[in-house]
C-alpha cells in the first residue's frame, strides 16, 4: 500500500484541488414563509385593539388570535352557560378538566409554596428567576423588589394578599442602572396587554367551578372571586409571566432558553395551584408571544429595545454570580419541560396536515438571540421548528399558537433553504461563538462566512453541502456535517469523544485547517467519499497522548494530495502520523 510520510512545513506544498460541493436547490416555495392575517388582520399592526370596546376576533387582535378556540367551545349568556361543540369539543375539553384533577390531586407539599407566590407575587419578579447566575445581580441594580416574604402566611386562607413591590411602590425602577431593562418590561406588559377582554368573551369557567374535584391551593381561596368577572381562558397570569420573560430574554439572550423555561414553570404551577386549566395555561402562552412580537416589532418601541440590550451586554453580563445555584442549568430538562407543556398531550383533534404558518414580525423575537442572521433567516427558524397541526385551540391563521419558540433558540430545525451565515466575532456574543443545538434535516446548504465560530451540535441529516469560507465551523455532534461534502477554506474542528463523519467528500484548499482533538481510540475523521488535502492539519493528542500503532485519526475511500503542514500537540516522541491512500495512522517513529 502506498503512503506519504506527514511532516510539519510551511508554505512549500501547493495542492490544486477539485472541490466538487455545489450548493443544493430550495426544497420549499420561499412563499412557505410569507404572513397569513387572521380574523383580525395582522397582530401587530393590530395589537392595540386589545380592550374593552372591541369584542369580536374581528375587531380585538388577542380574541381573534385566541378564536380556534371557538371550534370547541361556544361561550353563553352568561358565566355558567356555554357549551362544548361536537365531539372535538367534548374529548378535549373533557380531557382539559380531568387532567386537572389529576394534576391537583397529586400536587405535594413542595409545590404548595412556588404555586402560592407565582400567584401573589408579581409575575415580573418571578420571571426573574430564569436570569440565574444574574438574578441577585439584577434586583440590586434595578432596586426589584416584592413586599411579600417567600411563604404561605397562616392567614391566607382567609385573607387576600397582593404585592406591592418596592419602596416606590413598583417591581422595580426604571431609573436604576437597568432602568431600560426594566422599562422594556414594563411596555412590553403595556395597556394593550390584558387578558381581561378575552376572558369576557369566551367566558369559560375556571377548573374549580368546572368540578369540585380540581383541588384549589386553599392558600388561594380568597382569590376565587366572582365568577361573573373571573373567567379562565386565557390565563392572565401565564400571559403575565411570558410577557416579562420574553422581554428579559430579548434584553438578555444569552439567557433566552432559561427564561422561557420559567415562564413555563410559572404557567404550571396556575395549573398546579387548581386556580386554572391547561387550556387556559396555553391560551395566555399563545397571547403573550403575539404580544411581546408586536411590542417588540413596533417602531416606537426601537430605541427602548436596543438600550434594554445594551445595558444587559454592558451592565447585567458582567456581574454574574459564579456561586449561584442556577435551577435551568440543565439544557435538556428545560427543553423536555417546556416542548411537554406547549400541548400538555392534549388531543389532536384538527387537521394533521395544515401548513405551518409563521406570523408577520414573529421573527423580531429572535432579533437578538441570531444577531448574526437576517429577518429572513429568522423566520425560517421559526418556521423549521413549529409544532405540528392538529391542536386545534393552537391553529390560529398567521401561526402564533404553533410557534416553539424554545425549539427555535436552538438554530434551524431544517434547511429548507440554502442557508449563508456571517459572523463578526468583534461584536462579541452570538456573533463570536454560536451553537446550533437541534437536529438539522432538510435539502439545503450552509456557507460558513465571517470570523466567528459556528458549533452545530444536533443529529443532522440535512443533504446540502457544507462550505466553510471564513472563521471556524466546529462539529459538536457526530453528525454535525449531515449528509453531503465539506469545502474548508478556513477552518473546520471537532470536539466530540466519538467519530465525525463526513458522508461525502472532504475538500480542502491551501488556505484551509483542519483541527482535531483526539481523546479516545474512537476519536476520528471518517469520510465516506475522496478526502482531498492541502492546507494544514493540527492534531491534539494532549488527553490521548499514546495511541495505538496503526490508529486511524481519518478514515476516506481514497486520499488525494497532502497537508502542506502538519502540527501534533501531546503525541508521545516515538510516534508519528503517516497518510495512507485510506487513512491517516499513528505509526512507530
Amino acid at each position: 500500500m502506498k503512503h506519504n510520510k506527514l511532516f510539519k512545513q510551511t508554505g512549500a506544498l501547493t495542492l490544486a484541488l477539485a472541490l466538487s460541493a455545489a450548493p443544493c436547490q430550495a426544497a420549499v416555495d420561499p412563499s412557505a414563509i410569507d404572513p397569513v392575517p387572521g380574523p383580525h388582520g395582522y397582530f401587530v399592526d393590530t395589537y392595540k385593539t386589545n380592550n374593552m370596546d372591541n369584542m369580536t376576533p374581528e375587531s380585538n387582535a388577542v380574541i381573534g388570535v385566541l378564536s380556534p378556540f371557538l371550534t370547541l367551545w361556544q361561550p353563553g349568556s352568561s358565566w355558567d352557560n356555554g357549551t362544548k361543540l361536537g365531539p372535538g369539543g367534548n374529548l378535549v375539553l373533557d380531557s382539559n378538566i380531568n387532567r386537572c384533577i389529576e394534576i391537583t390531586s397529586q400536587r405535594t407539599r413542595d409545590q404548595e409554596l412556588p404555586a402560592y407566590l407565582t400567584d401573589r407575587q408579581n409575575q415580573n419578579w418571578s420571571s426573574l428567576k430564569g436570569l440565574g447566575p444574574y438574578e441577585a445581580s439584577f434586583k440590586e441594580l434595578a432596586h426589584a423588589a416584592t413586599s411579600l416574604p417567600d411563604e404561605i402566611p397562616a392567614d391566607a386562607e382567609t385573607v387576600k394578599y397582593s404585592d406591592k413591590g418596592g419602596a416606590n411602590g413598583e417591581w422595580a425602577d426604571t431609573s436604576s442602572q437597568l432602568g431600560h431593562i426594566v422599562e422594556l418590561v414594563n411596555t412590553v406588559r403595556g395597556p394593550h396587554a390584558s387578558g381581561n377582554p378575552a376572558k369576557i368573551y369566551f367566558q369559560y369557567m375556571r377548573p374549580f367551578r368546572w368540578s369540585d374535584q380540581v383541588n384549589l391551593l386553599p392558600a388561594l381561596k380568597p382569590c376565587a372571586s366572582d365568577p361573573i368577572k373571573d373567567g379562565g381562558f386565557p390565563s392572565g397570569h401565564t400571559n403575565a409571566g411570558y410577557l416579562a420573560s420574553l422581554s428579559l430574554a430579548y434584553a438578555v439572550p444569552e439567557r433566552y432558553q432559561e427564561c422561557l423555561t420559567n415562564a413555563s414553570v410559572i404557567g404550571n404551577y396556575r395549573i398546579v395551584a387548581g386556580m386554572h386549566s391547561l387550556m387556559d395555561v396555553m391560551g395566555g402562552r399563545t397571547m403573550a408571544t403575539a404580544l411581546a412580537a408586536a411590542s417588540l416589532y413596533d417602531p416606537e418601541n426601537a430605541g427602548l429595545k436596543s438600550a434594554a440590550r445594551q445595558e444587559a451586554a454592558a451592565i447585567l453580563l458582567n456581574h454574574k454570580d459564579t456561586n449561584a445555584s442556577d435551577a435551568y442549568a440543565d439544557y435538556q430538562s428545560n427543553r423536555a419541560q417546556y416542548e411537554e407543556r406547549l400541548t400538555y398531550g392534549m388531543p389532536r383533534t384538527g387537521d394533521p396536515n395544515k401548513a405551518m404558518t409563521v406570523p408577520k414580525g414573529a421573527e423580531v423575537l429572535l432579533e437578538t438571540r441570531f444577531p448574526y442572521l437576517d429577518e429572513t433567516q429568522r423566520r425560517w427558524i421559526l418556521y423549521s421548528t413549529g409544532l405540528p397541526s392538529g391542536y386545534a385551540f393552537l391553529d390560529d391563521a398567521e401561526g402564533w399558537g404553533r410557534l416553539n419558540l424554545f425549539a427555535a433558540s436552538a438554530g434551524y430545525g431544517a434547511f429548507h433553504t440554502d442557508v449563508s451565515v456571517t459572523m463578526d466575532a468583534s461584536l462579541g456574543s452570538f456573533s463570536a461563538y454560536d451553537t446550533w443545538q437541534n437536529d438539522i434535516s432538510g435539502e439545503g446548504s450552509l456557507s460558513k462566512n465571517g470570523s466567528g465560530t459556528l458549533a452545530l451540535a444536533g443529529n443532522n441529516t440535512y443533504t446540502g453541502n457544507v462550505s466553510v469560507n471564513d472563521g471556524t465551523l466546529l462539529a459538536a455532534s457526530s453528525s454535525a456535517f449531515g449528509q453531503g461534502s465539506v469545502d474548508n477554506h478556513a477552518t473546520v474542528s471537532e470536539a466530540v469523544n466519538a467519530p465525525v463523519v463526513i458522508a461525502g467528500n472532504f475538500n480542502q484548499d491551501e488556505n484551509g485547517v483542519l483541527m482535531l482533538d483526539v481523546n479516545t481510540e474512537n476519536d476520528t475523521l471518517q469520510i465516506g467519499q475522496t478526502a482531498r488535502l492541502g492546507g494544514t492539519l493540527k492534531v491534539d493528542f494532549s488527553d490521548y497522548p499514546v495511541p495505538a500503532y496503526g490508529m486511524k485519526i481519518l478514515t476516506a475511500s481514497q486520499i488525494e494530495g497532502s497537508f502542506s503542514s502538519v502540527e501534533t500537540v501531546g503525541l508521545s516522541q516515538d510516534r508519528t502520523l503517516v497518510v495512507f491512500q485510506d487513512g491517516i495512522y499513528v505509526k512507530k517513529k
